[in-house]
């Protein structure tokens, strides 16, 4: 469930002639964008954790955008009932703690509200407020994530806000 950046023209531009003043970490970040790889394959690549920022800083200059038709998959379901191992849930403890649920809900209708608007993407503020469970909660997670990165200061702390929810979701 990652974001993909693809250079812009004038991202091309800066590879071939530098002319932008790039520090070595910022430059090094905008060649591994290729449109294909996703933040996380970058952050593994730039052994750095928080790219957030350099992310940002290549996107507001200009250099880099997001790639069109990005969607969070779904969580897919082992045959036992189980989310996969691809996403980055965590196991629900049990029993399930009922104040982790309300953070949860409280913090995909409060990162909607600062990052989308008070009255956008209402389905997923309704579906969220009632979800009984975390299992319920979770399929708004994909939602939720595409509705943020919409925005561009929702896009620049994406991966921050996504390893923050997953925390209690």
């Amino acid at each position: 469930m990652d974001v993909i950046f693809s250079k812009t023209p004038k991202g091309v531009e800066e590879m071939e002639k530098r002319a932008g003043g790039l520090t070595p970490r910022v430059r090094r970040v905008l060649i591994m964008i290729d449109g294909k790889r996703t933040v996380e394959d970058i952050r593994a690549m730039a052994l750095a954790d928080d790219l957030s920022h350099t992310f940002g800083q290549l996107e507001e200059a200009g250099y880099i955008r997001l790639v069109d038709n990005v969607v969070a998959p779904a969580p897919r379901v082992q045959p036992d009932g189980g989310l996969a191992g691809i996403t980055s849930f965590r196991d629900v403890p049990d029993p399930p703690d009922p104040k982790e649920l309300d953070m949860a809900k409280n913090f995909i209708i409060n990162t909607l509200k600062i990052f989308s608007g008070p009255l956008t993407h209402l389905t997923i503020v309704e579906q969220a407020f009632a979800a009984k469970t975390h299992l319920e909660l979770r399929e708004q997670f994909g939602p939720w994530f595409n509705a943020i990165v919409e925005t561009r200061t929702g896009r620049r702390r994406a991966e921050e806000l996504r390893s923050q929810l997953l925390k209690v979701i």
